[in-house]
C-alpha cells in the first residue's frame, strides 16, 4: 500500500507524465512537464527507488558540490503536485523521469498505485518523435488512446499500431488495462534538427494539453524562445543549399497534404481556441500566457487540424546534410520506417517512431 503523507486531497486531478530517452525527441516532452512544474512551483512528494529500475552504466548518477559537501543525484522518476487556482481549480500530478532500464511492468504498477491513491481521473503522457516535418510550419501534435470510447468522446485517434514500443506505450496500455483513462500526446520534431532543446515542440505540446484538459497554462518565455529557435534554424538552413532545398520540399509536401483541411469547420475550431485564450480569466492570464494572442508568436507555432496528415516522403539530402547530425536523447541509430507513424521515415531512436501510442493512420 502506498501512503502519501503530507499530500492534501486533490481536486479533479490529472496526471501528466514525460520520460527522457527514446520517447523524447529534442527533449520536448520532458521540458514541457518541467515547465509546468516550474511555472506552478510543484512540490515533490515521491521518488521511485533508482535501484529498482535503472542501469547506472546507461544512466549515470552525477556528483556535485553543496557548500563543499559532495552529493550524488541518482537517475530516477519523481512525482510532484501543483494546484492550479482560478474559477475552476484543479490539481496536476506531474511525473518526470527517465525511461527505465528494466522492470517496466513494476514501474508502471507503481505509478498506477500513486494514481489510484490520489484519485487521478485522467493520465496524459507526453512524447516526441522525429519526423519528416519542416521546422517552418506549426508542429504536428497527435492525440491517441487505446480506449475507443475515450477516442470518441475526446476527439482523439484510436491507435492501431503493432510493433516495438517505449515506456510511453507501455504505461498507456497499463492504464487501459487498469481502467484508468489515458491519452498520449505526440509532437513531431524535424529529424534534421533533432538536438535539444526544441522550445517550439514544447510549446505545441503545452498548447494541445491546454485544449485537452481545458486549463490555461502560463507560457512564460516559451513563445519568445520558440521564435528565436526558428530564426536560428532558418539561418543555419540558409547556409547550406541542400538543406534549404530539402526544407522547401518538406514545406511543399506539408502544405499540399493540408489543403483539404482548410475547411470552414477547421477554421472555426481554431478561432474558438483563439477566443478562449483572449479571455482574461483563469490562472494563466498573466502577460505572455496566451498561446494565440494577436501578434503573439504562438499564432504560427500552434498545430493545425491538418497536422495529423502524413505528407509523402521527399528525397533526403546527401550525407553532408545536417539531418545526419542529430544529437537528441537516444539519437544515432536510425529505426526502420514505420508505415503507421506520420513522418517516421529516417527517424532516430529518440523519436520513438515505433510506439503503439504514436499517431497512426488506420
Amino acid at each position: 500500500m502506498i501512503e502519501l503523507e503530507g499530500v492534501p486531497e486533490l481536486v479533479d486531478p490529472v496526471m501528466v507524465a514525460a520520460f527522457e530517452g527514446w520517447n523524447d525527441a529534442g527533449d520536448a516532452a520532458s521540458t514541457a512537464v518541467a515547465h509546468l512544474d516550474g511555472e506552478w512551483k510543484g512540490e515533490v512528494f515521491a521518488a521511485l527507488d533508482a535501484e529498482d529500475y535503472y542501469d547506472f552504466q546507461v544512466n549515470r548518477p552525477t556528483v556535485w558540490l553543496d557548500g563543499g559537501v559532495r552529493k550524488i543525484t541518482w537517475p530516477t522518476t519523481r512525482l510532484s503536485v501543483v494546484r492550479v487556482g482560478g474559477e475552476k481549480p484543479r490539481d496536476l500530478v506531474l511525473v518526470r523521469g527517465i525511461e527505465p532500464s528494466m522492470r517496466w511492468r513494476s514501474f508502471c504498477n507503481e505509478l498506477l498505485g500513486f494514481a489510484h491513491e490520489l484519485g487521478v481521473e485522467l493520465v496524459v503522457i507526453l512524447g516526441a518523435l522525429l519526423g519528416d516535418t519542416p521546422h517552418t510550419r506549426p508542429v504536428p501534435v497527435s492525440g491517441v488512446t487505446s480506449d475507443p470510447d475515450l477516442a470518441r468522446t475526446m476527439d482523439l485517434e484510436e491507435t492501431k499500431y503493432e510493433g516495438p514500443t517505449g515506456i510511453v506505450g507501455i504505461l498507456q496500455e497499463a492504464c487501459t488495462h487498469a481502467g484508468v483513462p489515458a491519452v498520449s500526446l505526440w509532437a513531431a520534431v524535424p529529424h534534421y534538427v533533432s538536438q535539444p532543446p526544441n522550445p517550439k515542440a514544447t510549446l505545441a505540446l503545452l498548447n494541445r494539453l491546454e485544449d485537452l484538459i481545458d486549463l490555461r497554462i502560463p507560457l512564460g518565455e516559451l513563445p519568445e524562445d520558440a521564435r528565436a529557435w526558428q530564426v536560428g534554424v532558418d539561418q543555419l538552413a540558409a547556409e547550406d543549399s541542400e538543406v534549404a532545398e530539402y526544407v522547401q520540399t518538406l514545406e511543399e509536401a506539408r502544405d499540399t497534404a493540408e489543403l483539404p483541411e482548410a475547411s470552414g469547420e477547421a477554421i472555426a475550431r481554431e478561432f474558438e481556441r483563439y477566443l478562449r485564450r483572449r479571455d482574461g480569466s483563469g490562472p494563466a492570464a498573466a502577460p505572455g500566457g496566451h498561446a494565440t494572442e494577436s501578434g503573439d508568436p504562438g499564432t504560427y507555432l500552434r498545430d493545425t487540424p491538418g497536422g495529423r496528415t502524413r505528407p509523402p516522403k521527399p528525397q533526403r539530402p546527401g550525407p553532408a546534410d545536417a539531418a545526419d547530425t542529430g544529437t537528441g536523447a537516444g539519437a544515432g541509430a536510425a529505426d526502420s520506417p514505420d508505415p503507421d507513424v506520420p513522418g517516421s521515415e529516417g527517424s532516430g531512436g529518440s523519436g520513438d517512431s515505433s510506439d503503439p501510442s504514436n499517431p497512426s493512420e488506420d
